[in-house]
């Protein structure tokens, strides 16, 4: 029954991913952890496998819709793959606990949450002037060099740390530093998430065990969740998506802090 229950919930890690191009992990440890009852650590693992696996499927749809800028993501790629890989060594480090991981990560999932509800909530012509504020200042082709390797590092330290594909810091630097559209953002930041997650899964391997039973199990039924959400976003706005879904974040987001 909890397994039934836990692959229904994967559905829905898929379709976030599929209908707003983000929040995937941050449904997904919790999922494993305080619905199947998995160890931190390895629901961690396993989360990056799960998303990093449903992301690349999730590309599909977008790549045909010509939506992957693929200079923009081999820029990010690299440093974001280095920095997951330090993240997920970085918890081997004697003083770092699971309590101090599941905390760590309820604070990005509390700043996630909030980061989206301001989104939803922004005029789109606020967005465009901070986007040609940002871009003017990255005409400076190494000021943009930095930036990108800086947001990339950032970004791969905290897959790796807390499991999460960071899409809400991505998606942004995409188009404020990598002056792409908002839709190009989306379908390249799951190439990027795609791509830091095996590295990150990669610096776990040896570290955590995985239940590679539900982790297939949680992939195909996260799977099935991003073509259909894909599909649906296309009929729905994805800013009242974006607005639910953050607080709802915003609540799980308190009770891992609360439960740890």
């Amino acid at each position: 029954m909890r397994l039934t229950f836990g692959l229904i919930l994967a559905i829905i890690i898929g379709l976030s991913l599929g209908l707003i191009g983000g929040g995937g992990s941050i449904l997904a440890v919790p999922i494993l952890r305080y619905v199947m009852g998995v160890e931190p650590r390895s629901a961690i693992a396993m989360s990056l496998f799960i998303v990093g696996f449903v992301s690349l499927i999730g590309i599909i749809p977008h790549w045909r819709q010509d939506n992957v800028n693929l200079p923009v993501a081999i820029s990010f790629i690299p440093p974001a793959m280095v920095g997951a890989f330090i993240g997920a060594k970085i918890t081997q480090l004697p003083f770092i606990t699971d309590t101090i991981q599941l905390v760590a990560f309820g604070i990005v999932m509390l700043l996630a949450s909030l980061f989206m509800i301001k989104k939803s909530s922004g005029k789109p012509s606020e967005t465009e002037v901070t986007s040609v504020k940002v871009q003017a200042v990255g005409n400076d082709k190494t000021k943009k060099i930095l930036l990108t390797i800086v947001e990339g590092l950032v970004v791969g330290i905290l897959t790796g740390f807390v499991g999460v594909g960071g899409g809400f810091l991505i998606i942004p630097a995409l188009v404020l530093i990598g002056g792409i559209p908002m839709k190009e953002a989306v379908g390249t930041s799951l190439l990027i998430i795609a791509t830091k997650s095996a590295s990150a899964f990669v610096g776990y391997l040896t570290l955590v065990d995985i239940d590679w039973f539900l982790t297939i199990g949680f992939t195909l039924a996260a799977s099935i969740g991003i073509v259909f959400g894909s599909y649906v976003s296309k009929k729905i706005d994805a800013k009242y998506l974006q607005k639910g879904f953050g607080y709802f974040v915003l609540v799980v987001a308190i009770f891992v802090l609360i439960a740890r």
